[in-house]
């Protein structure tokens, strides 16, 4: 796919009808050959692809990362969640704990979730002070800097989401049992905080939307248009080739010879479907 050389985000209008599922099954299994031939190209260069997806509890951050990663090899796609900071982390240099965790030649690195927790949720929660909200925010454009001239190619994605469809989504978490596990205490007490996180997401565009780093913002009130308009994206900004491959035919298998199927009392698991 052609890489793009400007990215304009653009809304859907608020009454844009929802993609169907038959369309956006469609649209996700093209992009799904897409992303194993960027996987291929990835591993055939040695290239260092990093992403990180950023937005308010609700967004759809991990119904993206899972449509992106569920028709790829998870050797390639690393995803990275990382739990709360133990109190030696917690003592360390901020950034420290997530170092360790960006691409090495061949990767693909999605965080779910990055060091910008530190302008999110730990400023709004009170977890560090506004002093050291200050100094991350001048910190991390430095970082980043680094990041891109080690030859990471560095994506960051915000989901935004209406504080409607946020409602909608987080109350559909307390009525599914499938799904109650992503609604944490935090998620609770975040929730009434809408427009600290406003603030503080404004506060961390205007100080980390740089030439090398930008800020791609998706609106992500309808989950389906986007998931396929980050993959689309993302797809765009990796300037990736079809890797050749020798055409694939299955061997013949072997003639059983002397072999005798077992007559052994296997543990059969109950077929109740």
């Amino acid at each position: 796919m052609a890489k793009e050389k400007k990215h304009v985000s653009k809304q859907q209008p608020a009454d844009s009808p929802k993609l169907k599922n038959k369309d956006y099954l469609e649209q996700l299994a093209h992009l799904h050959v897409e992303l194993v031939k960027l996987q291929e190209w990835v591993k055939q260069v040695g290239a260092k692809v990093c992403i990180v997806f950023e937005g308010r509890d609700g967004a759809g951050k991990g119904g993206t990362i899972k449509a992106l990663t569920e028709r790829v090899s998870p050797r390639v796609f690393r995803v990275v969640a990382l739990p709360a900071p133990t109190d030696r982390e917690k003592s360390q240099m901020y950034m420290q704990r997530y170092l360790p965790h960006l691409p090495a030649a061949g990767e693909v690195v999605i965080f779910d979730r990055s060091w910008y927790n530190r302008a999110g949720v730990e400023r709004v929660m009170g977890f560090c002070t506004q002093e050291q909200v200050d100094k991350f925010l001048k910190a991390v454009p430095l970082l980043e800097r680094a990041i891109v001239d080690s030859g990471v190619i560095l994506l960051k994605y915000w989901l935004e989401v209406s504080p409607e469809e946020q409602t909608r989504r987080l109350e559909g978490r307390i009525k599914d049992g499938r799904k109650i596990w992503k609604l944490s205490p935090m998620d609770l007490k975040s929730y009434s905080r809408w427009y600290d996180y406003s603030r503080a997401r404004d506060d961390m565009f205007l100080a980390t939307d740089t030439e090398y780093g930008p800020w791609l913002v998706a609106d992500s009130n309808d989950k389906r248009r986007a998931r396929l308009n980050i993959i689309t994206d993302m797809l765009s900004r990796v300037p990736y080739k079809e890797v050749p491959r020798e055409k694939v035919v299955l061997p013949k298998r072997q003639k059983p010879g002397n072999y005798r199927e077992p007559d052994y009392p296997y543990r059969h698991i109950p077929e109740k479907f």
